[in-house]
This record gives structure tokens, C-alpha cells and sequence, in this order.
């Protein structure tokens, strides 16, 4: 069996912590050892060949998943990039072609958003494997979970006849109910939550895109899903749909296979305070903070202490760029103050203060009008990209370690206590050849500071365009990544 592990949301309703380029299935929500990505890798692990899972995110968050499986000591595991965020159904095309060219329409892949808290990993296991038989035998199987209350937050599905010792058709899907409905869902016994999760045969998924998404169907059976330049061309004509209203809610025989693991969606702030360990007030806290006759009340602090009195039912976010403040009956409209910093362009929609790359981090610790500070940290043996900057200059202070510097057609080593300046327009490269993490203190000056000022001529990591290889990538046209 294939893997897919779906891994390009945003998690807007869980901002500040969640932000564009590092959403909520990249940070660890429940006080483990591991990101909720990471969770889920090691659980599909135990039943899946690590050369037979492939990671489906957006390009933006393609470095942080690259990393977080280096980290994990993962290096089979195959990344595909989308161009473009369309929502389920061409993500899952997009890996269905790729396992279709591979081994061909017999295949059978599961398919796992990277963002579900499942404690219960031997038990996922056995899910796993009989959904591998299901999928063999009738094509398209969803697992459906058991509810445990009249959840309003969660879709349905309506089963039907039984097909097997535990297979049911799936009679319909149905949208997130009201309180009253929810209750009477859980008393009839026909319906399970909809757990986004599900185990496919190849051929038959291909099949119903052909007959349901004939566009998307004949874009993916035009161009070889392996080439990043056709696939960029291609998902700009796609349309943006969900594998739920796309395919499984038109299709004629889907399946459902009932689920009783632990499981849950974390994907709201409400969600995370019913997941995780509460004391006798109903409080669950993390981080720096002081309570004084709270209750009902999550506080997650980053950094600083947070002092709260009298507080009943409230969720408290504490990040060192933005904080977060939500009666806990209003958690999922959090999504509306993600939507609003997006559109206004707001760096804290898009990125958090510190921000990883393939070599290592950087962290802004002060922005001016015409200056920018910055802490940079270089893991052992990486190296930058040899880039210039159109609008600003940098000094560059090394606090810890030893820093190898490109400036020019110059090597320079510039040790602990010294330091270097970078002029405007110069090509520049800082590298770490020690055994130490290399710490340097970057001041920029400019009349534009943005992460997208650079123009980059060689890079380790893959991030120049084919078409830019010549003469540089200038994000100001269309890239994205700082250093």
C-alpha cells in the first residue's frame, strides 16, 4: 500500500500559532516530543514503506516539511510540491497520477490529512490494513468515525446496507448539522463523523475523476505529473474543489468503514482545549503563567509570563509577535482575523519571527523604517544561497562560532567578535564549515527591507527556477524565500 499525506492547509483558525508558512500540522499542539506532521508519519510508518509515502504540500511549505522529516531521520519520503493551493481533489490527483505512473492502476493508496490527533496508533494500524482490503475489493473507502456526542463541528456520513462483516455503502454525505440534528445523528446509529480520512484503489478513484472532474481528469492525463514545470502550468487552469464535493458525493459506490479509535480534528482552538489535560479549575496552560480565580481557560505563552485574574472560558495566545484573545464559543471565527491580516498583507499572517530554512533560521528582533535586525543561525556544514540585494546592505556581527564569507571574488573568516559588511548589490554567501552552530547578528539598512529582495545565482537546496538559472531569481518577480 501507498501513502498520501496531505499537508499544504493553513490552519487559519488556529493563528497566531498557525501562519502560512508554518501551519498547525507543522507545530506540536499537544505537549509530545513531535509536530502533529511528524505524529503522523510515525503512525503511517507502521504499516507503510517509507519509499512508498509521498507528503502533498504547498510550495511555500515545502522547506519546513523537508526539514521536519530530516529531523525525524526520514530520508525516503517523497515531497510533492503544489504550484498552487486547490483544496483536496487536485492534491489527491496529483498524487494518484504520480502512484499510477509508478505501479500502475491496481495500486491501493490511503489517504491522511497530516493534522488529526489519533493517540490510539495500534489501533490506526488495523484500521489502516482493513481499509487496504476494503479499497482492493470495492474501490473507494472512507472511514467513519463512531461519534461520542452530538458533535456540531464535524460533517457525516449516512451509512447503509452492509456489505461485508463491517463495510457499509454510503447512503450520503451530510454537512456539519446543528445541535438538535447532531443529537438526533447520534441516536440513530446510521451515522459517523467524517473523518477526511480514506483508502483508495487507483484505477477506480482515476476512473470517477474522469467521470466527475473531467477537466482536472484530462489536465493530469495530459502531462507528465513529474515535470514541476508542466504541473505549474497545468494547476493554474484547475479548479478548486474538495475530494468530498468533487468526487465522493457524486460517486456511486463509495463505502464507509466504521471507526472506534480516539480521534480528533484539531482544528480549532475549542478542540485543543477539549484534547488536552485540564486541572481542577477546567485550566489548561502552557508556558509562563500566573491565574488568579480563572477558570474554563486555556493560556499558551511562547515566551513572556501571562498574568490573568478573573478570567472564565477564554483562550489566551501568547506569541513574541502577536496575541491572541477569544471567548471560547467564538473559536472558529479566529479564521475571520487570519483572513483580515491576509488581505491586508500582514507579516504575522504569513510567517512567525523566527523562520527555519533548509540551512537553518533566522529570527527578526527589530524592525525600523530603514533598518531590520535580525539573528542568524547556521547549522554546522550549510551553507546560504550566493545572492545579492537591490535595496539594502547588511553588516553581519558573528556572536557565536565561525562564518566563512563570499564577498565578491573574497574569502573572508570572520570569527567570534568580528565582523563584516555587505555592500548593496554585492554578491554575498555566509557558510558554517565547523562543528558548532554558527550565530551571526545581521543589521540591515535600506530603503526596502522585504524578504523578497534577492537575487540568487547559486543555491544547495533546489531553489532557483530553471528559467532564472541564468541570470539570478529576483523575488521581487515572483519568488519568495529570504537567504
Amino acid at each position: 500500500m501507498y501513502a498520501v499525506i496531505l499537508a499544504g492547509g493553513s490552519g487559519t483558525r488556529l493563528w497566531p500559532l498557525s501562519r502560512t508558512l508554518f501551519p498547525k500540522q507543522c507545530l506540536n499542539l499537544t505537549g509530545g516530543d513531535c509536530t502533529l506532521f511528524q505524529a503522523t508519519v510515525e503512525r503511517v510508518l507502521s504499516v507503510v514503506a517509507e519509499q512508498q509515502i509521498f507528503v502533498v504540500t504547498h510550495v511555500d511549505q515545502a522547506d519546513e516539511i523537508r526539514r521536519q522529516l530530516a529531523l525525524s531521520g526520514l530520508k525516503s519520503i517523497r515531497v510533492i510540491e503544489e504550484p498552487e493551493a486547490r483544496n483536496t481533489a487536485p492534491a489527491i490527483a496529483l498524487a494518484a497520477w504520480h502512484i499510477l505512473r509508478e505501479a500502475g492502476p491496481d495500486a491501493v493508496m490511503a489517504v491522511l490529512p497530516s493534522d488529526h490527533l489519533i493517540a490510539d496508533s495500534a489501533g490506526f494500524a488495523e484500521l489502516l490494513r482493513r481499509g487496504e482490503a476494503a479499497a482492493s475489493a470495492f474501490g473507494l473507502v472512507t472511514f467513519g468515525i463512531r461519534p461520542t456526542g452530538p458533535e456540531t463541528g464535524y460533517g457525516y456520513i449516512r451509512s447503509g446496507r452492509l456489505l461485508d462483516d463491517e463495510l457499509h455503502a454510503v447512503e450520503e454525505f451530510v454537512e456539519k448539522p446543528d445541535c438538535e440534528t447532531a443529537q438526533r445523528y447520534l441516536l440513530d446509529g446510521r451515522y459517523f463523523w467524517n473523518s477526511g480520512m480514506f483508502v483508495f484503489s487507483v484505477g477506480p478513484l482515476i476512473e470517477q475523476y474522469r467521470q466527475q472532474l473531467p477537466d482536472m481528469h484530462a489536465a493530469f492525463s495530459r502531462f507528465d505529473c513529474t515535470d514541476a514545470g508542466a504541473c505549474r502550468d497545468a494547476y493554474l487552469s484547475l479548479e478548486s474543489i474538495s475530494i468530498d464535493y468533487g468526487i465522493l458525493e457524486r460517486a456511486a459506490g463509495v463505502t464507509v468503514l466504521p471507526a472506534s479509535i480516539a480521534w480528533t480534528d484539531l482544528g480549532s482552538w475549542e478542540a485543543c482545549y477539549q484534547a488536552a489535560e485540564r486541572d481542577e479549575s477546567a485550566n489548561c496552560f502552557a508556558g509562563r503563567v500566573c491565574a488568579v480565580d480563572t477558570q474554563g481557560t486555556m493560556i499558551r505563552s511562547d515566551s513572556r509570563l501571562v498574568g490573568v485574574v478573573g478570567l472564565k472560558d477564554l483562550i489566551i495566545v501568547d506569541t513574541p509577535d502577536a496575541l491572541l484573545v477569544c471567548d471560547r464559543n467564538r473559536t472558529q471565527d479566529v479564521k475571520k482575523i487570519a483572513d483580515q491580516l491576509t488581505a491586508a498583507g500582514s507579516v504575522e499572517a504569513r510567517e512567525h519571527r523566527t523562520v527555519y530554512r533548509p540551512w537553518g533560521s533566522y529570527t527578526c528582533l527589530e524592525i525600523g523604517v530603514h533598518y531590520q535586525v535580525k539573528r542568524i543561525n547556521v547549522n554546522p556544514g550549510a551553507r546560504l544561497s550566493l545572492q545579492s540585494h537591490r535595496f539594502r546592505a547588511e553588516n553581519w556581527v558573528v556572536v557565536g562560532g565561525e562564518a566563512l564569507v563570499n564577498v565578491d571574488d573574497r574569502q573572508v573568516v570572520v570569527r567570534t567578535g568580528e565582523s563584516i559588511g555587505i555592500p548593496l548589490g554585492v554578491r554575498h554567501r555566509m557558510e558554517n564549515r565547523g562543528h558548532d552552530s554558527l550565530t551571526v547578528i545581521e543589521a540591515q539598512n535600506g530603503q526596502y527591507l522585504g524578504e523578497d529582495d534577492i537575487i540568487r545565482y547559486d543555491d544547495d537546496y533546489g531553489r532557483i527556477p530553471d528559467n532564472a538559472a541564468a541570470h539570478g531569481n529576483s523575488a521581487l518577480n515572483g519568488g519568495t524565500d529570504d537567504a
